[in-house]
Parts: C-alpha cells; sequence; structure tokens
C-alpha cells in the first residue's frame, strides 16, 4: 500500500522539535510529527503528593488534552462534560510514569513537575509525541534549576521516546497516522530509553490475534524510529542534554 507523501513503511512522519516556546513555564516544547501538534509545558510546584511527603523525593505527574478544534469534529472540552475521560485518564498516566523512569526522583527535592500536553491537531500518535515532547520541556525545565542550583546533579538517566507502530493491510508501518490507525489489525505503542531499554509496550489486535514473530517485527521498526526521534531531542536540547542527562558525555 502507498503511504501518505510517498512515506517508506518504517519511517517516521517529517518530526519538528522546537524549545522554549512559551514565556512562563520552566521548559516549553511544541512538537509536530506530521500533522500531529502537541504543545508541551513544564512547570513546578514545591511540594508532592501526601504518600511522598517527608520522604526528600520529588515527583513527576502529566495532563494531556485535545483542543476543541485539534480534530476533525469539534472535540468537547472535558471540563464542559464535568469529568475527566477513561483514555485522557490513561495516557495522562502513561506520560507520567514513562518521564518518571528515566528521572532520578531522589535528587529533585521534595517538588512536583507537572507536564501539561496540549494536542492542538491530531493525526494520530498524539499520546506518543506528548511523551517525546514532554521529555524535552522536563528537561529544558531541569536545566534551569540545575543553573540556580536548586538541583545539584544530573536528574535524566537517559533519554525517552515513543512511537507507534501497526500491521495494516498485512505490512508493518512506522507511526500511524489517524487513516492508518483506524484501519489497523495491530496496533502498538512503544515508550523507549536511548539505551534501548523498554518502558512501556502497548500491543492490541483488533480482530484477529497476532503472533510472536510479527510482534517482534513491530518491535524492530518500532526501535528504528525512536533512535531518530532521539536523535531530534538531542538536536532541540543542544548542549543541555550533556547537562541534564547522565549517559550523555561531557
Amino acid at each position: 500500500m502507498g503511504r501518505r507523501n510517498g512515506r517508506g513503511k518504517d519511517e517516521l512522519r517529517p518530526v519538528s522539535i522546537q524549545c522554549s516556546v512559551l514565556k512562563h513555564p520552566l521548559g516549553s516544547t511544541l512538537i509536530k510529527v506530521g500533522d500531529t501538534q502537541v504543545l508541551c509545558a513544564a512547570s513546578v510546584e514545591e511540594k508532592v503528593p501526601p504518600f511522598l511527603k517527608g520522604g526528600g523525593r520529588g515527583w513527576i505527574t502529566a495532563e494531556y488534552s485535545l483542543l476543541p478544534s485539534s480534530t476533525e469534529t469539534r472535540t468537547i472540552r472535558e471540563v464542559t462534560k464535568g469529568r475527566i475521560g477513561g483514555r485522557t485518564f490513561e495516557i495522562q498516566r502513561l506520560i507520567g510514569r514513562s518521564l518518571r523512569s528515566v528521572t532520578n526522583l531522589n535528587c529533585l527535592g521534595e517538588r512536583t513537575f507537572y507536564i501539561d500536553c496540549d494536542v492542538i491537531q491530531a493525526d494520530g500518535g498524539t499520546r506518543t509525541a506528548a511523551i517525546t515532547g514532554g521529555f524535552v520541556a522536563l528537561s529544558e525545565a531541569l536545566w534551569k534549576l540545575m543553573q540556580n542550583e536548586v538541583i545539584k546533579e544530573k536528574p535524566l538517566y537517559d533519554f525517552l521516546a515513543a512511537t507507534s507502530v501497526g500491521i495494516v493491510n498485512s505490512e508493518y508501518l512506522l507511526d500511524l497516522n489517524f487513516e492508518e490507525d483506524v484501519n489497523a489489525q495491530v496496533d502498538m505503542n512503544i515508550v523507549q530509553t536511548g539505551e534501548g531499554k523498554f518502558v512501556e509496550v502497548q500491543g492490541t489486535a483488533e480482530g484477529v490475534a497476532f503472533t510472536r514473530t510479527e510482534m517482534d517485527a513491530l518491535l524492530n521498526i518500532a526501535q528504528k524510529g525512536i533512535m531518530e526521534l532521539i536523535r531530534e531531542q538531542r538536536r532541540a536540547l543542544g548542549t543541555i542534554a550533556k547537562k541534564v542527562v547522565s549517559s550523555e558525555k561531557d
């Protein structure tokens, strides 16, 4: 099958990551993956959830939302509904635990970092773009606290990025857009570190069960895409990367 813009089966959509796009947050990023655009902002509060109080450790949590005009048919704001939907709650938890997996929470002090991810335009892969962009926004925020000597050591163990893969019309595809996603026989979201370690593997068969061989093939193309995303993160962060990520050499 042909893909939009002649993209190869194992090829990402065009990726753009721009830092410092907002005035007020400590860190902010606009990530574009094809037609999907997510604005990520990192803010800090000088307290932690009650279950962490007095332990000296920090916390990272996330909020995620689709702006009303981000989808073809207007999306109703969840605040209007009076409740957070199950999908949103699941994505928020995914973003938070993914970012915590590569962060030394012990060196943050009793502070909570909020990663706000607002989808400006949705065309598939919004949760994975939010993780990839959220990592960059968090890195920028941590660096500013390091500059002020609030944090004394490199707080991040490694890079972190995410992408989607799937089987569509019996073909293995990387970075699904919306049209591909809704027609996928298998749909997976993969979160990995710069070392290639898995943080999260979410895989679903949309009708026909898939084999271990098929899963391995999807994981292989996902890792290829994630390493490319991490290269874009390094480019966006520039010298900051070596200041905040322990695995980066000075």
